[in-house]
Formats: structure tokens, sequence, C-alpha cells
């Protein structure tokens, strides 16, 4: 089921969107390819740690964290990818690693790669790894109000330094 705080903050605010359910799939290359969804256009949700804080990454299923660049972006000095135990308890209503990119639902700030920006529409995890939802651009950046930056990369992780 779709995230409830997710849900009723959609329905509340009266904004069109679409529920999609598809096969259980972990990754957001997966979901993407099982919804038809081109890489570019699914939003996967990274949670990163910044100077101790949380934060939302929200990129392009397709792309990958560039860490340095999305320091730069939040003039932070340390960073690093979140652990699931560092963030499990902060979205009970989903599933793990399933989380919207509504980071203000759930009290976490929120950076948008520049690239989801150039689509029409987003699609992105509904709170489980079943269900995703899809919305206009406009309406996603209107309710989060994200800091957009560049930062995300091509690059697998491990080929970078």
């Amino acid at each position: 089921m779709v995230a409830r705080q997710l849900k009723e903050f959609l329905d509340s605010h009266n904004v069109k969107y679409l529920t999609m359910t598809h096969s259980r799939a972990y990754t957001a290359q997966e979901i993407a390819s099982l919804a038809h969804i081109r890489g570019e256009e699914f939003a996967k949700t990274v949670i990163v740690r910044i100077d101790g804080q949380l934060v939302m990454a929200v990129l392009p299923a397709s792309y990958h964290v560039d860490l340095p660049l999305l320091k730069a972006a939040a003039e932070g000095k340390k960073i690093g990818i979140a652990s699931e135990t560092d963030f499990r308890d902060r979205f009970p209503d989903c599933e793990v690693g399933a989380m919207p990119p509504f980071g203000q639902l759930y009290g976490i700030a929120v950076f948008v790669d520049e690239r989801l920006t150039k689509d029409k529409e987003i699609a992105f995890n509904a709170g489980t790894h079943h269900e995703l939802i899809r919305l206009s651009y406009e309406d996603f950046a209107r309710f989060v109000q994200p800091k957009v930056a560049d930062f995300a990369t091509m690059q697998e992780p491990a080929l970078r330094l």
C-alpha cells in the first residue's frame, strides 16, 4: 500500500497522480524496467548523511550520486551514504529502501539532481517495493521545494576516487 503520509498529503492538496503496481523489485533500474519507464524519468532516493544530518539525494535511476559534488552543493564538510539502520525508523510507513522523495513528510531536506527538472513527469517509489507514483515534476517541485544541484554521475561509485 502507498505510504500513508504520502497518499494523505497528495490527496489533501488535490495533486493529480497515478499509482502503478509492479512485480516486487529492489533497485531503481529494475523498477523502471518493470514499469516501462526510462531510467532518466524514474527518480531514486538515496539517503545521505551530510555533517551528521540525513538528507535525500533524488536522481535519475540510471545515475549514481557523486558525493563530492553533493557535498559542495550542500556546502558540507563531511558526507557519506547512510546505512539502512541510520534511517530505517525515519520512514515508519515505508518498506526499507522504498521511501518516496517527499522529505518534508519525514523531516529530511531534499536535494534533486538537475536532470530530473527537465522531465515533464517523474515516477518514484511509493513506500513499497511493488508500487510507484507518477506525477508532474512541477507538482513535485512545488510541494517538496528541493534544492536543485548537479550531483549525478554515470560512473559506478567504485570507479570514482
